[in-house]
């Protein structure tokens, strides 16, 4: 699956390699997750177009996005089928730029992240359906879920989903829904081949959102490992129970 992903290239390297015609100026993001907005290339009016839109897609049926569970995650094997995807797959393609993502590894117990990356360290674009949800006062939200598709022997020690990677040259047939037609795409849906990405552990301050710096793609240190390990629960004495106040001393109490 993928439940948080990385934005390191600069806004003009992702212009070039995506082709839209607006020139947006972004920081590099190294921690981004559901329910943020997140750049979208759409194709619109004939043309390539970057747009922003929130991680977690709500289908235009829903009554109340409030309600409804978040839908990161796409599988690519019933996109065609699922209701909150198949008008969306035949009308709605975009692509979400990216330069890897995290995955966590279950290890005795515990759970360690590992960063995952193209080994040309290129930014990649990620296939994902779009839809636009409407209120009942006017209101609109523009939200997107990436499509994920089975994992190649060497990602799936890690997790057994990975997503949906367009290749340049496949852009425009992805993002093209003019014929309203999902077939010409289906065999697009893939995980990348074995040994095209690579993957190394980081520290687990990337488990916490508010945590965004270019320091948490990098791998763990050994000395960062041994200081990131459960520390043994120290044993302490049975304290003996306060006598109970005769009266109320004006500060209150918390219990």
């Amino acid at each position: 699956m993928c439940g948080r992903f990385v934005i390191t290239s600069p806004p003009a390297a992702l212009r070039q390699i995506f082709g839209y015609a607006e020139q947006p100026n972004f920081p590099p993001r190294h921690n981004i997750a559901p329910t943020q907005p997140i750049p979208v290339v759409i194709l619109e009016n004939g043309g390539r177009h970057f747009r922003l839109m929130r991680w977690g897609l709500v289908p235009a049926w829903v009554k109340d996005p409030r309600k409804f569970s978040l839908l990161i995650n796409a599988r690519s094997e019933t996109v065609q089928d699922k209701p909150a995807f198949k008008n969306a797959i035949k009308r709605r393609r975009v692509l979400v730029p990216a330069d890897g993502y995290y995955e966590w590894q279950d290890s005795a117990g515990r759970k360690r992240p590992f960063f995952i990356h193209r080994r040309d360290g290129q930014p990649v674009g990620f296939a994902a359906l779009a839809e636009t949800w409407m209120g009942p006062n006017g209101e609109e939200i523009d939200s997107v879920a990436i499509v994920t598709a089975p994992a190649s022997r060497d990602l799936a020690v890690l997790h057994h989903r990975v997503p949906v990677t367009i290749a340049p040259g496949d852009f425009e047939r992805w993002l093209d829904g003019r014929a309203n037609d999902a077939e010409a795409v289906m065999a697009l849906l893939t995980g990348p081949a074995e040994g095209e990405f690579g993957r190394h552990e980081v520290s687990t301050r990337v488990n916490r959102v508010a945590n965004d710096d270019a320091q948490l793609i990098l791998p763990i240190s050994d000395e960062e490992r041994v200081a990131e390990e459960p520390k043994p629960a120290k044993k302490t004495a049975a304290r003996k129970a306060a006598p109970a106040a005769s009266e109320d001393d004006g500060q209150g109490s918390l219990f």
